[in-house]
């Protein structure tokens, strides 16, 4: 079956790839093996000026790479460019500081010296998803690289093409051949790759299912993995939260990607106090976002990256109204190509509603009341999942006090949630384990390794 490369605001086809074959993947598997070999004995003052290069080539070619994004999953332009630039970033941090965050730990013990080392493991199986589709490469690439380890990326079935540019900016960069592959493959090829002995470990974002099916996999090798899988992340709005900021954050922390984010706010609980207002004024907001073509800078909204996908959503709205829930905007398919769907807003959600339990990846939000501080926060951890979490607050020392008691591997007072490769991400419950980003996420995929002197 061919990979292909689909425009979802016309549905046009851009390009069809044919699928690496298996004596192709196990081809690409020995070369990345015998690069990695070569890569981890240079020293990190010779890998770090490869990974400013990498940075340097992203903001050189900034317009090509955002309209890669635009045209093969639909995120708007502007949005497109910002991603670039925080690849970018995300390269300078780690070339940076890599060497201090790996740097050699003195220890103490019974013998004449001791000390903790931080060695590489070997090539990477990255399982990457669409939705962000330059970042959560780079996210992953930029450390493991750093750290000393090869980097194999199957990434995600509709978005070959920023795949294979991913590529071939290591390549330009200077890193060396073959450390930095990509695999044009299906879902189920990912199973023997995991399985190679060539490949130490693996990390996939994603959906839960692959992420059980990969954590599953890889167990069984006795493999190192990272899942960081799906969210319904809080919105917590409590009695002393200033709306005005409040609103104009919840309008993006939803609607961020069109709305096809795991970190994205998508259950917004208000205290009953506020909620009236609340609604009001994040519907107004809502339904005044520009919704339109990808490449226009003034599109704040695209189509979603599949019409499957955006049925899918309409699914869980339809049967979230037949369960009891109230569309205040939106929530009706437009006409016309492309796999458009307008910011809808759901009042009256309640347990048991789709709109509730499941996650809602596109522009829709989910309102749902809470008596006080006390149900808010039971509500909030009402989920099988745990990304992140947002709390607003008058009161910052309320707030933090709040977010001790909030189960999520993040939790933003007064902002949204984010990512920065200053800081640590990732979940907890569902939505999967270990960490990117910072000290803790370049130290998932390295030998910690004790050296004992007598």
């Amino acid at each position: 079956m061919a990979i292909e490369s689909i425009n979802p605001a016309t549905g046009e086809l851009i390009e069809r790839f044919t699928p690496h074959t298996p004596s192709e993947v196990a081809a690409t598997l020995a070369a990345a093996f015998a690069a990695w070999q070569g890569w981890r004995e240079h020293p990190m003052a010779a890998r770090a000026p490869l990974m400013h290069r990498a940075a340097e080539l992203l903001r050189e070619g900034v317009d090509h790479h955002a309209r890669l994004m635009s045209e093969e999953m639909g995120k708007p332009i502007r949005e497109a460019r910002g991603e670039v630039e925080k690849c970018a970033w995300v390269c300078d941090y780690y070339a940076d500081t890599a060497a201090t965050h790996l740097a050699v730990e003195p220890a103490e013990s019974d013998g004449s010296k001791a000390y903790v080392r931080f060695d590489p493991l070997g090539p990477v199986l990255a399982v990457m998803p669409w939705n962000f589709p330059y970042w959560q490469v780079f996210r992953f690439a930029a450390p493991a690289l750093m750290a000393g380890n090869g980097a194999l990326l199957k990434h995600a079935s509709n978005v070959p093409r920023c795949a294979l540019a991913i590529e071939q900016i290591f390549g330009d960069a200077g890193f060396p051949a073959d450390l930095f592959r990509t695999l044009l493959i299906g879902s189920d090829q990912v199973g023997a790759v995991i399985d190679d002995p060539r490949v130490a470990a693996v990390t996939l974002t994603g959906s839960e299912p692959a992420g059980r099916q990969v954590a599953a996999r890889a167990g069984a090798a006795l493999k190192k993995s990272v899942l960081e899988l799906g969210g319904s992340d809080p919105f917590v709005v409590l009695d002393d939260a200033d709306l005005d900021p409040c609103c104009a954050v919840a309008t993006t922390a939803r609607c961020l990607n069109s709305g096809q984010s795991c970190i994205a706010a998508k259950r917004f609980i208000v205290v009953e106090s506020r909620l009236a207002e609340f609604t009001d004024l994040f519907a107004a907001r809502l339904a005044a976002l520009r919704v339109g073509d990808p490449m226009a800078e003034e599109t704040q909204v695209g189509p979603l990256a599949r019409p499957d996908l955006r049925d899918e959503l309409h699914d869980q709205v339809v049967r979230s109204v037949e369960g009891g829930a109230r569309i205040v905007t939106g929530g009706t398919i437009p006409d016309g190509p492309g796999a458009y769907y307008p910011p809808t807003l759901l009042a009256d959600v309640a347990p048991g509603q789709p709109a509730y339990e499941e996650e809602l990846f596109g522009p829709v939000a989910a309102v749902v009341s809470a008596r006080d501080e006390a149900e808010a926060v039971a509500i909030a951890n009402d989920t099988r999942f745990g990304l992140g979490a947002s709390i607003w607050t008058g009161d910052r020392e309320r707030g933090e006090r709040i977010a001790a008691q909030i189960e999520a591997g993040a939790v933003f007072i007064n902002g949204m949630v984010k990512s920065d490769p200053r800081l640590p991400f990732g979940g907890i419950k569902a939505s999967g384990y270990g960490r990117e980003l910072a000290a803790y996420g370049i130290r998932e995929f390295v030998n910690i390794k004790t050296v004992w002197v007598g």
